[in-house]
């Protein structure tokens, strides 16, 4: 079985935050910290290596981790922060994360990694009511397709996974660790609740 503690996770910061009013996702607050320092924490004792994609504030976020930037792909949303993530890590397995998924499980690279059993497959949460796309483990071998897909124009998450073969990783019984931040309401809802300050489960 894969050990996650041969694979890169990447964090994904990278976009224009279109929802959240422009505003660099990773860097609101939450608790009084970065979105992106949450999932940092969690991230960081799961596997070998975790690495940041952003494409603003970078000093920010090197203060944190390696950065990489979509430099081939500029601000073309998950893709392009999976095309960076898989020419940059260090290593054959890369696990993607949203930087707006701050209470992400303690066990998810752990589970993803048992998901899969062949380099063209790649797992995807599924939190039992819909796929979190972006939250993700895949081989570097599938780059040339991502690259091909990309310079195509198309941007679309759903169609480029089509293919390849997806696993769904089941996660129902922790699906409120895949809270997504999408807005500044469901920011300000998340912050309101005050769960998940001490970590992971």
């Amino acid at each position: 079985m894969l050990d996650p503690k041969d694979i890169t996770a990447v964090i994904l910061a990278g976009g224009r935050g279109l929802r959240m009013q422009g505003a660099d996702k990773g860097l609101l607050p939450l608790w009084g910290r970065p979105l992106v320092s949450h999932v940092l924490e969690r991230l960081a004792p799961q596997v070998g290596r975790v690495l940041i994609n952003a494409n603003r504030n970078l000093e920010h976020y090197r203060a944190l981790a390696p950065v990489i930037t979509d430099d081939e792909y500029h601000f073309a949303g998950p893709l392009a922060g999976f095309e960076a993530g898989l020419t940059h890590a260090p290593s054959e397995w890369v696990l993607f994360v949203p930087c707006d998924s701050p209470l992400v499980p303690a066990d998810l690279a752990a589970r993803l990694c048992a998901a899969v059993h062949r380099h063209d497959q790649i797992a995807v949460v599924d939190d039992g009511t819909q796929l979190h796309a972006a939250t993700a483990l895949m081989h570097q071998s599938l780059l040339p397709s991502l690259c091909n897909y990309l310079d195509g124009g198309d941007r679309k998450l759903q169609l480029w996974y089509e293919r390849h073969q997806l696993v769904t990783v089941d996660f129902r019984d922790q699906a409120e660790a895949f809270y997504n931040l999408n807005t500044p309401e469901a920011l300000m809802d998340l912050e309101a609740r005050g769960e998940g300050r001490e970590g992971g489960k």
